[in-house]
């Protein structure tokens, strides 16, 4: 699991890295009615799923703010908090968010993965997900070949 976090990471933190000043303000592909992402957006949405994947691990509670929203709400108030910062701060976020799940796998027993039924892609925040939002996303908004 380790394994496939920090490949997946590597490869977003490869595409952000190279990113123009002006790549962060195009806009992904979004069904209608959704929030009109950027990229920095789609990077921000990313990065907090893998925040809260990292607290379920350690078996803590979402921030107060965020208990009782659905997926979409919880969405949206993300894309709120971070739409208007400056692409910075999203990378040092990328990058401190990694490290944080870095060290919650590796606090956690190998045995600790296997003991409830879970399916292969578990936690698919850590990677699928995010790979999901790479490319669908933000490649796609850089006008990229998947």
């Amino acid at each position: 699991m380790a394994r496939r976090a920090r490949r997946e990471f590597e490869q977003l933190d490869r595409l952000v890295t190279g990113l123009h000043p002006a790549d962060w303000n195009r806009l992904v592909p979004r069904p209608e009615g959704k929030d009109p992402w950027t990229v920095k957006d789609a990077l921000a949405h990313i990065i907090y799923w893998k925040e809260h994947t990292a607290r379920v691990i350690r078996g803590e509670r979402r921030p107060l703010e965020l208990r009782g929203l659905d997926v979409n709400d919880s969405n949206h108030l993300i894309y709120r908090r971070w739409h208007d910062r400056r692409p910075g701060e999203v990378v040092q976020w990328h990058r401190a968010v990694h490290a944080d799940v870095v060290r919650t796998l590796a606090e956690k027993p190998a045995e600790w993965f296997t003991r409830r039924d879970r399916g292969p892609s578990w936690p698919g925040d850590l990677d699928g997900h995010s790979a999901h939002h790479r490319l669908k996303d933000i490649e796609a908004a850089l006008g990229r070949a998947h």
